[in-house]
């Protein structure tokens, strides 16, 4: 298959080529440039398209597709919250990320039925139940509900929120559990949450020793750990005990930033979800007080990404949208382009987001050798930042070399 007479914004950061050709075969991008043989499948990609690599969302929660309040109430039924999931991996290759991490909450169930063909979505890569301690942030039991009621909401190969994990040992024993299920990475909770209804935004969870157990059990396996943190204390625990990405970040200064550096942790921002629950927390299925705790933190990630690009910390794109209204995945980048440009939004969603999430080698770049995932904008983002967000501007969608979307 050829794709003729796009321009090209590779994800590297280069300038864009326009009026390029590519050749795909077997699923991989084999040739850049020439001209297609006359027998060839050709695909007319003129009239002002713009080919990105696929996008990577490197913060997602597919299982929280639903309300939240009411997916943790049993007020909805198991095949309502498998129904909104399946719709929202639909959604999310539709608006052209072909590749997300999922930072907490399925079951290996989902990313195998898309894996598999029997729904569409982008590839998923997942930690399955996240980490916390009882009553830390992960936890969404009921005030009056027993911690120990909490196993009960889980669905069995569709969701499982979180493990509960005090001690070293116990945090052996669950970051063991998270891989029989099919974890990729683990994620653990290292400070309070936005969405918690047990903590604040500035406790430290976890001790080192914890998160170490956890750490030793993913190097064992040739992975990685990430943390959910907001505040500098518990980031500087995770990076002594050996984490290698910090999501969200929204207390990160320059001294956490530097030590960051130095120890080549990561940094995934999440602005979309900052900006939605100050929007209408309700839409999520939240109550509207949840914007309270909100407080500072668009801001204060903002300063977070300064930081961290004046240190050197390589930092990825993460939209962590919960809910329903999970429609608007792309507004990370236009978020993004604003703060910094939408070059840098781009190569973070991208390039930058594939080396965190160790498929680099694969994807987040157009290169001859990579996996042609591929995503066609009728326009140019880079000049029109706004197309970033708006489903209706992506008219091509190639996942793994076969067409997915295709509204040329």
């Amino acid at each position: 298959m050829w794709l003729v007479d796009a321009t090209i914004v590779d994800g590297s950061g280069c300038d864009p080529l326009p009026y390029r050709t590519i050749l795909i075969e077997e699923g991989r991008i084999t040739r850049i440039g020439g001209t297609p043989p006359p027998d060839a499948e050709v695909v007319d990609c003129s009239g002002g398209m713009t080919f990105v690599p696929g996008l990577i969302d490197a913060h997602v929660h597919l299982g929280l597709s639903s309300a939240v309040d009411a997916s943790f109430r049993h007020q909805l039924s198991v095949a309502e919250l498998a129904a909104d999931m399946f719709a929202n991996c639909a959604r999310t290759l539709d608006a052209g990320f072909t590749t997300v991490r999922d930072a907490g909450g399925i079951d290996a169930g989902l990313a195998q039925a898309v894996a598999g063909g029997r729904i569409p979505g982008p590839r998923i890569l997942h930690c399955g139940p996240l980490l916390c301690q009882t009553g830390g942030h992960g936890y969404m039991g009921a005030e009056w509900e027993p911690s120990e009621d909490w196993d009960t909401h889980h669905v069995p190969g569709l969701r499982s929120m979180s493990l509960m994990s005090d001690g070293p040992d116990e945090m052996r024993k669950n970051a063991r559990e998270a891989f029989r299920r099919g974890a990729g990475f683990l994620k653990l909770c290292v400070t309070g949450g936005v969405v918690s209804r047990h903590d604040r935004l500035t406790d430290t969870q976890f001790t080192t020793r914890e998160i170490a157990a956890a750490v030793e059990e993913a190097t064992a396996r040739g992975t990685y750990v990430t943390v959910h943190a907001h505040n500098n204390e518990g980031i500087r625990n995770a990076v002594a005990a050996g984490a290698r990405c910090v999501e969200h970040g929204s207390r990160i200064d320059e001294r956490t930033a530097a030590l960051m550096a130095e120890h080549g942790v990561a940094h995934v921002p999440t602005l979309s979800v900052v900006q939605a629950l100050l929007d209408d927390a309700s839409k999520a299925g939240l109550p509207a007080g949840t914007a309270g705790r909100v407080g500072h933190v668009l801001h204060g990630q903002m300063d977070a990404i300064r930081a961290s690009r004046a240190a050197g910390v390589r930092i990825g794109s993460g939209s962590d949208l919960i809910g329903p209204g999970q429609e608007n995945r792309g507004n990370e980048l236009l978020l993004r382009a604003g703060l910094e440009t939408p070059m840098d939004a781009l190569v973070s969603a991208t390039r930058v987001n594939a080396e965190i999430l160790g498929i680099g080698d694969d994807v987040g770049t157009i290169a001859v050798g990579k996996r042609a995932d591929i995503v066609g904008f009728a326009g140019n983002p880079l000049d029109e930042p706004k197309l970033f967000a708006d489903r209706n501007s992506v008219a091509l969608v190639i996942q793994n070399g076969r067409i997915v979307k295709d509204r040329r």
